[in-house]
């Protein structure tokens, strides 16, 4: 059981962690979906643990909007069907398979032979999405003119934002744009591209948007938008 916890007004218990931080001025906090619903909260020493929890009464609105919308996830087993880049996928458990086996169907659609252990199964299929994303996202960086190159390029699991742009030429997507159709997740990628010229959202930077990407950027930032946290819900 956790020292502190934040409960809904379902009911539901979730997990406050309060990190203390030295560096830290303010308090933050940020909320946590998935499996393991929880708050981490990072406050300055100077500050209480009775302020960090104050804080949480005073969002106490958002976060109660945040965990009624943050989507249940489901699991994935073996015979059960996921979407990537444009692809309908069916996971197949093989336990003669020592590597991801990708094969395309004569339907269309493909089966993703997995072996190893069974329990792992998700973690197989995670680690394909992840490094098939990340080719992808490459070849499509290669093709715009190279004054718009990140230095360097990681995924990450977030549930804030699906890509950011740093200062320093990192550029960070969320792995789960695998799950997204292959154009949601180019638009995506153009749109951290842009950032390399503009750190803001001016008319300037959706010009550069729509001239790396072309056609359709609002349809895609659109479903973006709407079918977002859906993307959550798988792995």
């Amino acid at each position: 059981m956790a020292e502190f916890e934040f409960i809904t007004s379902a009911g539901e218990k979730i997990p406050i962690i309060i990190n203390v931080r030295r560096g830290a001025r303010n308090i933050t906090l940020r909320p946590k979906a998935g499996d393991n619903r929880h708050i981490e909260i990072t406050r300055p020493w100077i500050a209480s643990n009775t302020a960090a929890l104050k804080f949480v009464e005073q969002k106490r609105r958002w976060l109660e909007r945040f965990f009624a919308n943050a989507p249940v996830r489901r699991h994935l087993k073996s015979g059960d069907w996921f979407e990537f880049l444009d692809m309908r996928v069916r996971v197949v458990y093989d336990t003669g398979v020592r590597a991801n086996k990708f094969v395309l169907n004569d339907d269309g659609t493909y089966t993703l032979f997995v072996g190893g252990d069974a329990t792992l199964i998700e973690n197989r299929v995670r680690m394909f999405v992840k490094t098939e994303l990340l080719k992808q996202i490459k070849d499509l960086i290669r093709k715009v003119p190279r004054e718009y190159w990140p230095r360097r390029i990681c995924l990450r699991d977030t549930s804030s934002r699906w890509g950011s742009c740093s200062t320093t030429g990192t550029m960070s997507f969320s792995w789960r744009l695998g799950l997204a159709p292959f154009d949601v997740m180019r638009y995506v990628v153009m749109h951290e591209l842009a950032h390399t010229k503009h750190m803001d959202h001016s008319p300037e930077f959706w010009a550069t948007v729509r001239e790396l990407y072309g056609f359709g950027v609002e349809r895609a930032k659109r479903w973006l938008n709407t079918n977002g946290a859906h993307l959550h819900q798988v792995l």
